[in-house]
């Protein structure tokens, strides 16, 4: 067993030494464990700090490219390499790195596909009362869009286990948060909470500007998750709310009608027939919305047999105690070969540049 604990940094050589010095380097029910740092274009020497201090798997990319994506080109290392299990925190060492042991626990008891830290919002004092409450409201609506109930669904302290990694699919270029816990509710992924605490603020967040701008963004990504997840209660809501909208004028016409004052009243008519249109332009989109949700799945099945043959797909191993479950839970869905990998991970390269 194999646990990879990732680190998206930009300009994080001030406090990448705090971050490496408490991630535990043995953790009960792994064989290893092993850092991975993604440099995202950073400018101060990030990985050179990173090589320095012993971390042996290092992505580098020559511009900085997002969040999402260094999560991604992590991911895909850490699974070519041979991880079993991926835990990923942050370089400004908001996270308690000796929790990690508590963070993964649930994938080796079998429990979780997913754990997700709760930094317990309420609690941090330099959150404003606005962001505190925003920070509820969006994990209430990325819950609800996945089916499940998350107290922090914003936090990036997180472990996945292999076969959930296969599942997922980043395509967003802000925050893969927010989607990846949308897609695993959707493909009926495991999800679990761990409560944390976190440590003291080092830096504002590079993430974004201000907290408009991260709620644009963040609102942006849930919404297109929506659609692309559930299109039937967004465009069957949508709707409705044209029909109706087409309904109260209409009726309001036909009631000066029948009492023969209509001549005046041609405009209620008038917003009652967009109105209408507007309703059923909605359910043409959710047709093509339907559909094109059906091809992807059928795309997403074929990109995770091909994972499978690029990664190799999940080894069964026990957990802590060796237990069935945990060994049911790494192991993917209708798979019992573990051999299927084509690449070797001991042939791939332990360092390696992305190029932008």
């Amino acid at each position: 067993m194999k646990l990879f604990v990732q680190i998206p940094c930009l300009d994080e050589a001030g406090t990448l030494p705090l971050v490496l010095a408490t991630i535990p380097r043995e953790i009960e029910g792994f064989d290893s464990v092993e850092v991975l740092v993604i440099d995202d274009g950073s400018t101060d020497g990030t990985a050179e700090v990173a090589r320095r201090l012993g971390v042996r798997h290092v992505v580098r990319h020559r511009s900085t490219m997002g969040l999402a994506r260094s999560f991604r080109d992590g991911v895909d290392y850490a699974l070519a390499h041979g991880a079993d299990v991926v835990v990923n925190t942050d370089g400004d060492n908001q996270y308690p790195s000796e929790r990690i042991g508590d963070l993964v626990a649930p994938i080796l008891a079998g429990e979780a596909d997913i754990v997700v830290a709760d930094r317990q919002t309420a609690t941090i004092e330099h959150f404003s009362p606005f962001k505190k409450r925003m920070q509820r409201f969006g994990s209430r609506v990325v819950s609800a869009a996945a089916g499940t109930s998350l107290p922090d669904a914003a936090s990036g302290f997180r472990a996945y286990s292999r076969a959930a990694l296969l599942r997922l699919n980043v395509v967003t270029q802000f925050s893969y948060t927010m989607e990846t816990i949308i897609q695993a509710g959707n493909k009926r992924l495991r999800i679990a909470s761990l409560p944390i605490t976190t440590n003291a603020k080092t830096r504002e967040s590079r993430l974004f500007t201000n907290i408009w701008q991260h709620m644009g963004r963040s609102g942006r990504a849930i919404v297109r998750s929506w659609i692309m997840f559930r299109p039937h209660l967004v465009f069957l809501t949508l709707g409705a709310v044209f029909f109706v909208a087409a309904a109260v004028p209409a009726v309001r016409f036909l009631v000066f009608l029948a009492q023969g004052d209509a001549g005046g009243h041609v405009q209620s008519l008038v917003f009652a027939g967009a109105m209408l249109v507007g309703a059923l332009l909605c359910l043409a989109l959710l047709v093509i919305a339907d559909l094109q949700r059906t091809n992807r799945t059928l795309v997403e099945e074929t990109l995770e047999r091909v994972k499978e043959l690029q990664y190799g797909a999940p080894r069964a191993h026990g957990g802590r105690d060796g237990s069935p479950a945990a060994a049911a839970n790494l192991a993917a869905p209708g798979l019992t070969a573990p051999d299927l990998a084509v690449p070797s991970a001991a042939a791939a390269p332990d360092d390696e540049d992305a190029h932008a």
